[in-house]
């Protein structure tokens, strides 16, 4: 059962033989959505074919069914949708499209279009005839139009699968279900509906508290803030707190919040009354593109971090990238650590984006947000329970979990997973396993952001190295690193050597 409103559409649109229907389906199958294109609407609600309808009565007629099967499409639940290339020439079809969802042009190059128009011009009228001259002309004369279109998607190259994912990063919309089903999505939180109980903390709170409660009208609990508070007695309050307001087996709480809030509402979910929904609403960049998702949930002990936990997904994690305008600034940087880890693992085009520094990412963080989030959860549905290469994700976090727990939690999580990118990038580059461009590249790219990327002066080695063998990623005699091989892709090694990763 959704605990979110999703009643907008997903329109594909663009010239003909984009791919339109192919991804549109494969999109739909991926959302878990109905899969509706309009030009069959029109054809079955005229009784005839497109060409026909156009050589028998005109286009004109034609444009006034696509008018009218635009309006009369079903309101109640969303859809992905397919569109004519002309369906949104008119003012008043793109208004009664841009109200109802979100529109994304596909785009490919003329060399592309006229190979798959070569054998199916004859069933597009507006291209029947000579086709290198049709589809150019056609093209000018639309080029205005569709260059109106923001939410833009370049198709060439790639498999209509490939450009179903493209389409879902662009809005920011994903359906799990490798580990129970769930959505992930990019929207606000006001919007959400069968929610009983609200956790946050102190300062997330002061900012959002009242206003979510206001929309929602449920009570709600408010911790401590920080990692320091990750533990037991934690827990335990949340398990009395949701006792106390007589939550049951229905009952749905959410976790307001960033990692250490969503981390301990889905443990306390997880165990209360044998497993209670929940819904995760990260209100941090790190919690948004990692933390809260991939249904890890737990707390730490003294020696080491998450060591008690449970897989719980939530039935939702909904970003909205509006709370990061209220996050301090060194929180913000603190994220982008989990952001860079992100494409260096799979997106070097995300990882080039991060390279442009602080100012470029504050002014484009919903795609921040989009692509960093795409990343993790294309990896946690492929392996959902680490048994292979899910562990990729653990890039930077070996050394980082290591550094931040000998510093005390100091250094915030992010920091430290910062200095574990530069440490274990180096590392990996002085064995070998990748180049000292790639070192330097991940080096330069996480001071543009204003990370850290050395050990602190004085933080005693074994330290380190004893906080790492107690970390979970353990096993019996070596610690499983997640190397970057280049920037896009990530190699796993087991090492038994741990001073030699932390030697300069």
């Amino acid at each position: 059962m959704s605990r979110y409103n999703f009643t907008m559409h997903i329109f594909l649109y663009g010239p003909p033989a984009t791919g339109k229907s192919a991804i549109g389906k494969i999109l739909a199958e991926n959302l878990r959505l109905p899969f509706l294109d309009l030009d069959q609407i029109i054809e079955q609600n005229a009784g005839a074919s497109i060409p026909q309808i156009m050589a028998e009565q005109s286009e004109a007629a034609f444009r006034a069914m696509e008018s009218a099967a635009l309006k009369n499409l079903p309101r109640e639940k969303a859809a992905v949708i397919a569109l004519g290339g002309g369906a949104l020439l008119r003012d008043e079809n793109r208004a009664a499209a841009e109200a109802t969802g979100k529109v994304i042009l596909l785009m490919a190059d003329e060399s592309t279009l006229l190979e798959r128009l070569r054998h199916a011009a004859e069933n597009r009228p507006l291209l029947a005839g000579d086709l290198r001259e049709k589809l150019p002309a056609l093209m000018a004369a639309r080029r205005a139009h569709y260059d109106s279109f923001p939410r833009r998607l370049r198709v060439d190259g790639k498999t209509a699968a490939q450009n179903a994912r493209a389409a879902q990063t662009l809005i920011g919309r994903h359906h799990l279900s490798a580990m129970g089903e769930y959505d992930v999505s990019v929207g606000q939180v006001s919007d959400l509906s069968h929610v009983n109980f609200i956790v946050t903390d102190e300062n997330v709170a002061k900012f959002h508290l009242e206003k979510i409660k206001s929309a929602l009208n449920v009570p709600a609990v408010i911790l401590p803030a920080g990692e320091a508070h990750k533990n037991l007695e934690t827990v335990s309050r949340l398990w009395q707190a949701f006792l106390q307001n007589g939550l049951d087996r229905k009952s749905v709480v959410l976790a307001l919040g960033g990692g250490v809030v969503t981390d301990l509402t889905g443990f306390a979910a997880a165990t209360y009354m044998r497993g209670i929904n929940w819904v995760a609403a990260p209100t941090t960049l790190l919690a948004m593109v990692d933390a809260a998702i991939g249904g890890k949930t737990g707390f730490d002990l003294p020696a080491g971090k998450n060591l008690i936990g449970a897989f719980h997904p939530p039935q939702l994690v909904l970003a909205d990238p509006a709370f990061l305008q209220s996050l301090p600034a060194a929180e913000l940087i603190s994220g982008m650590a989990e952001v860079v880890k992100h494409g260096v693992i799979a997106d070097p085009e995300l990882f080039a984006l991060c390279a442009r520094g602080l100012g470029w990412v504050k002014d484009n963080l919903d795609e921040v947000v989009r692509r960093a989030m795409a990343v993790k959860i294309q990896i946690i549905e492929d392996d959902p329970y680490e048994k292979g290469f899910r562990a990729a994700l653990n890039l930077g976090h070996t050394v980082g979990h290591a550094v931040e727990l000998v510093s005390g939690f100091a250094l915030r999580h992010g920091e430290a997973v910062a200095i574990g990118l530069a440490v274990e990038a180096a590392y990996a580059a002085r064995i070998g396993r990748t180049t000292a461009s790639v070192a330097d590249s991940i080096r330069e790219t996480l001071s543009a952001l204003t990370l850290p990327t050395q050990i602190p002066d004085g933080m005693p080695h074994n330290e380190i190295i004893r906080a790492m063998k107690m970390d979970k990623k353990k096993n019996a005699q070596t610690i499983r690193f997640a190397l970057p091989a280049e920037i896009g892709k990530v190699e796993l090694l087991d090492v038994t050597e741990l001073e030699a990763v932390l030697s300069s």
